[in-house]
């Protein structure tokens, strides 16, 4: 962080805190954030039924998470309400548990979890409990099972042989889906293996089995050393996690294809970049990083959890630019807000609650990226939107820093900050070890009538599959309204964009107006990952990204994804080509009956 910059906008902080927000011309929710709502938000009644509305939801939420004010001397009645504010508004929304559960007896609040997995039953049959409550409130799991001996090395007791670690993630995959089946959020988990272990060969081709592993995204861990002998052409060697001897030796090329290749045909695995997220370990001295939360956004170290929560951008649109200022207020609020849910949390085991206070981590990042170029004409796949992006992103994390600073000061830094960089980086408060990441938003941007995440517009018109297989078609609300003022003709392109999903390809629009409207496939993906590039360089934590590509992209150009991504410093990168999935959570209106979909069939 830029401590001169944190200082410049500190004192505008503190003064957009205190104003009042105006509740005139609240937005409505769209008929599907309203189904979403209701099959899976609102609080129930003992017969089933909703016992509340969108708005008594938010009130909900807004009176526990600013009820913890009062233990730091604070009014909760002035959080309250302004908490509701933002939420009504829909500037601001937190993760799905708290949405869900805040309020409610028993509240877990946080949907980002790490359970550490050591090679021995004991801990492995731990985890897997504790993954099964967690999944039950809502939240998400990561593990490693790097630490895990190969499959056939031997067991000490008894003289047989190891099944490997595959076996055991079957094991977590389907426990995943029998809890899910009772849950009103279905379970995600976040499996990683570094890149050295000797069972990786197995865990790249994994998901080329259909219906394995359904539950979980995929990440190899890699490493420099790895890099650097496929950069050499030289052997890489795999090491026995056990013993820490060499196993055999691979091709560091052969094996890098092999992830390309199954990244290509199936969308996993992805890759983490280990020794990137551990440059930007806050607390190094609590120890080394090794997995993240499911969608990669968040590396936590064992039994952390983490609260999320994402600025809605498109309601920051003011002419042709961005209303800083309003901006500026919301972040304030935003990181009151997910310091509060710490206080407020139910945790659901007392590791969690420990390492979570330890390090008091929150994940403040935004939607509604596309969105707001679209309401302020800059196109997505331009310098000027990489510009725009960018500096978005470090003024999120300017700002999420300075109400974090103040926050320490009034409140008390995290416990394990003489233990963190903060001090010799010049800082003598601070709340929480890290502030902002960028999470996918696929529901809460639902809810808000937003784009998702930093993504681009997946389509102007798609299908989107929630709620265990419905499916939910989707018309692109900026689209309609610029193309309503056009009478007949606009009425003809909506008809096409219905069809097709885009308005690339229709002549009668004016290339102005298709330049606002780029999506997904369109984008070339060297600038998916450009824009994620723009985001992490500012960001604290790492940023959940897919890049798109169409059905007939090459495995070429999967690999040249992969290296432009180590090239740029990122922490993790994930490909997805249309088609290659089925079930996938996106799909154009017009492909999407022919989409099998085999998750939700579960």
């Amino acid at each position: 962080m830029d401590e001169g910059i944190a200082a410049d906008f500190l004192p505008a902080g503190r003064a957009a805190a205190r104003e009042k927000i105006a509740m005139s011309e609240l937005p409505k929710f769209s008929e599907n954030a309203l189904t979403v709502l209701r099959e899976r938000y609102l609080r129930r009644d003992e017969a089933g039924n909703s016992a509340e509305d969108p708005e008594g939801m938010l009130q909900r939420v807004a009176s526990a998470v600013a009820a913890p004010a009062r233990l730091f001397g604070e009014d909760p009645v002035f959080w309250e309400e302004r908490f509701f504010a933002r939420l009504r508004r829909l500037e601001f929304l937190p993760n799905s548990p708290t949405l869900m559960n805040a309020g409610l007896p028993g509240g877990q609040l946080a949907a980002c979890f790490v359970l550490p997995i050591e090679d021995d039953l004991d801990s492995i049959f731990t985890a897997l409990n504790r993954t099964a409550r967690i999944h039950q409130t809502g939240g998400g799991t990561g593990f490693s099972f790097s630490a895990l001996r190969p499959g056939s090395d031997r067991v000490r007791s008894t003289g047989g042989i190891t099944s490997g670690p595959l076996s055991f993630m079957d094991l977590f995959d389907h426990t995943t889906a029998v809890i899910r089946r009772g849950g009103r959020r279905r379970g995600a988990n976040m499996a990683v293996l570094r890149i050295d272990h000797p069972d990786i060969e197995e865990f790249i081709g994994a998901k080329r089995t259909p219906g394995r592993l359904e539950n979980f995204n995929l990440s190899v861990g890699v490493t420099e050393p790895f890099f650097e002998a496929l950069d050499a052409h030289k052997p890489f060697a795999l090491r026995n996690p056990r013993t820490g001897r060499v196993a055999r030796s691979v091709d560091p090329a052969a094996l890098f294809d092999a992830i390309v290749e199954a990244a290509w045909t199936t969308g996993d695995p992805g890759l983490l970049f280990l020794d990137e997220i551990n440059r930007a370990n806050s607390t190094p001295a609590l120890g080394a990083i090794e997995a993240t939360n499911p969608c990669g956004e968040q590396p936590l170290l064992p039994y952390e959890s983490c609260t999320l929560g994402s600025l809605n951008l498109g309601a920051f649109a003011a002419g042709s630019g961005v209303d800083w200022e309003r901006l500026r207020g919301a972040i304030f609020d935003a990181v009151l807000f997910l310091d509060n849910v710490i206080e407020a949390n139910c945790y659901p085991f007392s590791e969690i609650e420990a390492a979570t206070r330890r390090t008091r981590k929150i994940g403040l990042g935004v939607m509604g990226l596309a969105d707001l170029f679209a309401r302020i004409g800059v196109a997505y796949d331009s310098e000027e939107g990489l510009a725009l992006g960018g500096r978005i992103a470090e003024f999120l994390t300017a700002q999420a820093h300075a109400a974090s600073v103040e926050l320490g000061k009034q409140r008390g830094s995290f416990p394990a900050f003489h233990d963190s960089v903060w001090p010799e980086r010049g800082l003598d408060a601070l709340r929480n070890a890290t502030v902002t990441c960028v999470a996918p938003t696929g529901t809460i941007s639902l809810i808000a009538g937003t784009s998702s995440s930093i993504e681009p517009f997946f389509a102007l018109a798609f299908a989107r599959r929630v709620l265990d297989g419905r499916q939910l078609v989707e018309v692109n609300p900026l689209v309609v309204a610029e193309l309503s003022r056009l009478g007949p003709a606009g009425e003809a392109a909506l008809n096409e964009i219905r069809e097709q999903g885009s308005m690339r390809d229709i002549p009668s629009l004016s290339e102005a107006l298709r330049r606002r409207f780029p999506i997904a496939l369109e984008i070339a993906p060297a600038f998916h990952v450009r824009m994620q590039a723009a985001f992490q360089a500012h960001v604290d934590a790492g940023v959940s990204k897919t890049v798109n590509l169409p059905s007939n992209a090459t495995s070429d150009e999967v690999k040249e994804v992969f290296l432009i991504a180590r090239q740029m410093r990122l922490k993790g990168i994930t490909v997805y080509r249309y088609g290659s999935r089925p079930g996938q959570t996106l799909s154009l209106v017009h492909e999407d009956a022919r989409e099998d979909c085999r998750e939700c069939a579960v």
